[in-house]
């Protein structure tokens, strides 16, 4: 840590290049979570409403046929989703308990053809480690805040475009600085630290037992450092109207009054674009 308590960040050299080292999380906290993550978030009512609003997305990005490369992962079930229509996926994150589920599910599902799934970190794709042969792709996926675990996104970024065919979309949903639910929440709790958080200099993360660092980069921030190699050609907020993921437990009351702010936050994310407790950027690789 410097002495601002910021976590401490230093030039470091990988392969031929120099890329900013930021603190990561140990990838044992979030194999100590992968068992329950499905029931926890996956199977609930609000992470089924948000997963559906990243589907659409996706859509309308990705075809039959391309090669898509997922970061953070997770547990596979958007890989399966695209895979399942048609889509190559290739899987990849730092947790190998999370990396193992998604096998487990391709050989499930009958999707090894369309599926595959290895150990990977955002770190050594920032640092231009080629674990592909070679290989580009057509497109880049990561959803529900897993680029929210490595700082230097302008490095990611750079990595990402030897990766990505011209004209190829990175669809990133991160979890963005300004969650209104998040500050009334805690402010009507008398937690005025807990409201803030995102605005901290050294923000961390409950994952289980574990505390990670974690940042929450703006809208703004993501295009900026995505520069010159991709421009962003959309944006809509994710979990605006809806609470944050771990207040999904209030969904299971007034479900109408769930639903209408669904469908209002769907009719109206567009126009807020990276507010909420996430948010959808699409980029396009840039030629050249």
């Amino acid at each position: 840590m410097d002495a601002a308590g910021q976590p401490r960040s230093a030039p470091k050299r990988v392969g031929s290049k120099l890329i900013l080292e930021t603190t990561l999380p140990d990838p044992a906290a979030f194999d100590a979570v992968a068992a329950s993550y499905d029931a926890d978030f996956s199977y609930t009512a609000l992470g089924r409403i948000l997963r559906k609003r990243v589907w659409r997305r996706l859509q309308g990005c990705f075809s039959p046929g391309q090669q898509v490369l997922e970061l953070a992962c997770g547990t596979g079930e958007d890989a399966v989703w695209l895979a399942a229509r048609g889509i190559h996926v290739t899987a990849t994150d730092g947790s190998g308990e999370m990396v193992q589920i998604v096998l487990d599910k391709a050989n499930r599902h009958g999707l090894s053809d369309f599926l595959s799934s290895q150990i990977l970190s955002l770190q050594s794709i920032a640092g231009g480690v080629d674990s592909f042969a070679g290989q580009q792709f057509d497109g880049v996926f990561s959803n529900f805040g897993g680029i929210n675990t490595f700082g230097d996104w302008h490095s990611l970024a750079q990595g990402l475009a030897g990766l990505v065919r011209p004209g190829g979309r990175l669809v990133l949903v991160p979890m963005g600085p300004f969650c209104p639910w998040e500050i009334l929440w805690h402010l009507v709790h008398g937690q005025p630290k807990e409201a803030f958080r995102r605005f901290s200099p050294s923000p961390s993360a409950r994952i289980g037992d574990s505390t990670i660092p974690i940042w929450y980069p703006s809208k703004g921030r993501l295009r900026r450092d995505f520069a010159p190699w991709f421009k962003q050609v959309y944006a809509e907020s994710l979990s605006l109207w809806l609470p944050p993921s771990y207040l999904g437990h209030l969904l299971s009351r007034w479900s109408g009054f769930w639903v209408g702010l669904s469908g209002l936050e769907a009719a109206t994310a567009r126009f807020s674009k990276g507010a909420g407790d996430h948010y959808i950027m699409t980029l396009e690789r840039v030629d050249g």
